[in-house]
């Protein structure tokens, strides 16, 4: 747990006082206790971690269950109106702003998207269903993507509609 903490107090630049960074440590706690033996001593760090993620989620507006899969280099960049689904899977190196929803689509359909490494999350964004969203990807400020999205491309608007980027060999994407 300690390890992943200071690997995230890194990916915020040694910033102990961003919100984002509060919620990636009472995740990493949330995440830790599973494994805590005897189950009476991780049922008392399970009612811990409940209380501190409504705390976190109250003063910062920002929702990530313990439950959701992040990679390394998780940054949530600003505060508020943020929601994860427990569903949802991120890979390294991932990034999302204000206002982004990453769930579910339907209610009956308990499946949120799958997203790739080095991918950026604009403000408001919403990413929904069962969907994979690719490596290298930019999704715009606003933009609402129900559908898969390849690697290397960035999607705008709503419905978003998918653009190519413009990669060179060495696979620095514009």
């Amino acid at each position: 747990m300690f390890k992943f903490i200071r690997a995230d107090l890194r990916a915020y630049g040694g910033d102990w006082t961003a919100q984002g960074f509060w919620v990636m440590l009472v995740y990493r706690f949330g995440r830790w206790r599973y494994g805590v033996r005897p189950a009476l001593l991780r049922k008392l760090f399970s009612f811990i971690y409940k209380v501190l993620f409504k705390f976190v989620q109250i003063v910062t507006g920002i929702e990530l269950p313990c439950e959701v899969v992040v990679g390394r280099n998780f940054v949530i960049d600003h505060f508020g109106g943020i929601v994860i689904s427990g569903y949802a899977q991120f890979g390294d190196d991932c990034r999302i702003r204000n206002g982004v929803v990453v769930g579910l689509k339907n209610v009956d359909e308990p499946i949120a998207p799958v997203i790739g490494n080095n991918v950026d999350i604009g403000a408001g964004a919403k990413v929904l269903g069962n969907i994979r969203i690719g490596n290298n990807v930019v999704i715009g400020a606003n933009a609402v993507v129900l559908i898969d999205l390849p690697d290397d491309s960035i999607a705008v608007g709503v419905p978003a509609t998918i653009k190519k980027r413009k990669c060179t060999e060495a696979k620095e994407c514009l």
